[in-house]
């Protein structure tokens, strides 16, 4: 029986000298590779092509703008607190005050009040009362986290407990619902 001829191949056995070579040619192209990035990929609008839905951002309600219902007589309004954010779902932020006359002496009650801007009217107006001076509360704790008002109030347990030692807190907090804020007490009242 007779074997095919076979093509001497005796120049296609590596020796290690091939070795190194491959791996140098490797090293040479990774290392090109690594130095010749493409440009990072950057996204840009032809004109005239942006959402024509997206609202303008709008300013929270300045505060310092507002005339809030508040009988100070000689003193002025002060405000205590403030926190900021889209209340009722409208994309828009409202702003929440806490408000209190500035007395000279003793530790006047609080108002919490919701301000917003109209759709075209630029100056913001109160449109909610939280919290009335008249209830003798003081806010200690005031935030806006996801469209809820939260708000820690110190109060009295009775008519006889002085304006300077509250004696009752209230972990409190708000929320827009069918046209209005709904207040919910998260813990029962405590008292100090």
């Amino acid at each position: 029986m007779q074997h095919p001829a076979v093509p001497d191949l005796s120049h296609t056995h590596t020796r290690p000298i091939h070795w190194v070579a491959t791996a140098t040619a490797l090293a040479a192209v990774v290392a090109l590779s690594s130095v010749l990035q493409p440009d990072a990929a950057t996204a840009a609008q032809t004109p005239g092509t942006e959402p024509r839905n997206a609202p303008a951002p709008v300013a929270p309600p300045d505060p310092a703008a507002v005339a809030f219902p508040l009988e100070c007589g000689p003193v002025e309004a002060v405000v205590q607190k403030k926190a900021t954010g889209d209340l009722d779902g409208d994309g828009r932020p409202e702003t929440v005050a806490v408000v209190h006359c500035d007395a000279p002496m003793g530790t006047p009650p609080d108002g919490v009040y919701v301000l917003t801007r109209g759709t075209h009217d630029a100056e913001p107006r109160v449109v909610a009362t939280l919290v009335d001076p008249a209830d003798r509360r003081t806010a200690t704790d005031l935030a806006v986290r996801g469209g809820e008002v939260h708000a820690t109030l110190l109060g009295y347990s009775s008519a006889d407990v002085p304006s300077c030692c509250p004696d009752v807190t209230d972990d409190v907090k708000w929320q827009w619902k069918d046209g209005a804020f709904v207040r919910d007490t998260p813990s029962q009242a405590r008292t100090v």
